[in-house]
């Protein structure tokens, strides 16, 4: 079943209202699709159509460029607004569009010629797995990458590498025993291994890819310590910030949906409604506590980091890590409200047409994401106290 008519021309959204009414509009929709999204694990070609139109792949693009540039609150809000239709595809729209924000780690010329569309999709893993032989122009790259959400319908792939020069690791520009550059290359460079087999977020496609020997040009590689414009959305992090639009989506619309499973029902042994029963009660308002809180933590930590770093002021160490103790916390919390609706469901949870039992899958999927692991709070204890810690790209450090 198709969502949209494709031979009807889409007038794609370019203000942060307009594209994140379109999102809102679009998640019934999404909802309406998600047997299908995740039985298919990966996304229908007319669901990607209907993200494009959404404009959420465009919506870090810069106004000079004639880009809404939509900051990482409004951001955060439009993946927020897809994940609350489903899991899978707000990950894979937080996922592509990161597009406009590698851009801003190109030369501007590179970035011109690569990104034609406002609206192509990046998918692929930044961390450095693979390995790149310098040579001359350019390097030759090796390797096989996980989870590539998103990479069967991406039009660009991006490829985490530690640099080689005769056989051995380079060190780094700026010191670090290795140097890490991320390539970037075109999706069909790339074999796409069928590997996404999952519980959880399946409809995401984020499939194994790998390659060898290709060769990428210098100029289409870039390190994440050297921004090629101003702003906010180009800092180290910036990747990250618009990630628990995801987790708080689902639990969203998890809340919703049992509130309004609430309403109309009654404890069948007692007769009671659901309405006046005290475990029913506490459940929701503790759920609703704990989201709340989490929501205005995401929201509140986002809009003092744009604000400083839009002023030109330094973020202090405090300041820095607010912002990733709320990001790990919304996937936490997101799997608490789910598992708590869930069990207060009881076998309701269990039976189609119920969503539960795949929202409480996608949960526990992301939340097994590096970014909502342990590691991650020990790195932020570790700067906060001046130790070091084991992740330091998740606290805003690169080698």
């Amino acid at each position: 079943m198709s969502l949209i008519d494709t031979a009807a021309p889409i007038s794609v959204p370019n203000t942060a209202t307009a594209i994140l009414d379109r999102a809102r509009a679009v998640a019934p929709l999404l909802r309406e699709r998600s047997v299908d999204i995740e039985q298919g694990r990966r996304l229908p070609d007319d669901v990607v159509d209907l993200l494009r139109g959404t404009g959420v792949f465009r919506m870090a693009s810069p106004r000079a460029r004639g880009g809404p540039e939509l900051n990482s609150v409004e951001q955060t809000e439009v993946i927020e607004a897809l994940a609350y239709g489903d899991a899978s595809a707000g990950w894979c729209a937080m996922i592509g569009m990161d597009t406009p924000l590698y851009a801003g780690f190109l030369a501007e010329p590179v970035a011109d010629a690569l990104f034609t569309d406002p609206d192509l999709i990046t998918a692929g893993l930044i961390l450095p797995i693979g390995r790149a032989e310098r040579v001359p122009g350019g390097y030759r790259v090796s390797g096989r990458w996980q989870f590539g959400s998103g990479i069967t319908h991406a039009d660009w792939v991006v490829a985490g590498c530690v640099v080689h020069v005769d056989g051995k690791p380079e060190p780094s520009p700026h010191g670090a025993p290795i140097h890490w550059r991320i390539m970037i290359a075109p999706q069909r460079e790339f074999e796409i291994l069928d590997t996404w087999h999952t519980t959880g977020l399946a409809g995401s496609g984020s499939r194994d890819y790998q390659v060898q020997d290709l060769f990428v040009p210098e100029e289409r590689s870039f390190s994440l310590r050297e921004p090629h414009r101003d702003g906010a959305n180009f800092a180290v992090d910036t990747i990250l910030r618009n990630m628990p639009g995801v987790p708080l989506g689902v639990a969203r619309a998890a809340l919703d949906w049992v509130r309004k499973l609430a309403a109309g029902r009654v404890h069948r042994p007692t007769g009671q409604p659901w309405a006046e029963n005290y475990r029913v009660q506490t459940t929701i308002a503790e759920a609703e506590m704990e989201l709340g809180a989490a929501r205005d933590s995401v929201y509140g930590s986002l809009r003092r980091q744009w604000a400083a770093v839009e002023e030109g002021r330094q973020l202090t160490v405090d300041q820095q890590m607010e912002t990733v103790l709320a990001r790990t916390n919304s996937f936490r919390v997101a799997r608490r409200v789910v598992s708590a609706l869930f069990d207060l469901c009881a076998t309701t949870s269990i039976y189609k047409p119920s969503p539960l039992d795949r929202w409480l899958r996608d949960v526990n999927t992301m939340c097994q994401h590096v970014i909502a692991q342990e590691q991650v709070i020990q790195s932020v204890g570790a700067r906060l106290l001046g130790g070091t810690p084991h992740n330091p790209f998740s606290v805003g450090i690169i080698p």
